[in-house]
């Protein structure tokens, strides 16, 4: 289960795609996240997702 406050999300996301994901399509498929919903809540605290870097900055 991923966290719900967004913050927590950020470290959680950003730290599972620096360890165990190539990319943020593999860690939603995996996790069964809808991946339009995770980067929504993400871009609400003005945070997006790099794929150059994989990780949200």
């Amino acid at each position: 289960m991923l966290p719900t406050d967004p913050i927590m999300l950020l470290s959680y996301v950003n730290t599972k795609l620096r360890d165990e994901f190539q990319s943020l399509e593999d860690f939603c498929q995996s996790l069964d996240v809808n991946v339009v919903t995770l980067i929504d809540t993400l871009d609400k605290i003005d945070y997006h997702y790099s794929k150059e870097r994989n990780q949200f900055i």
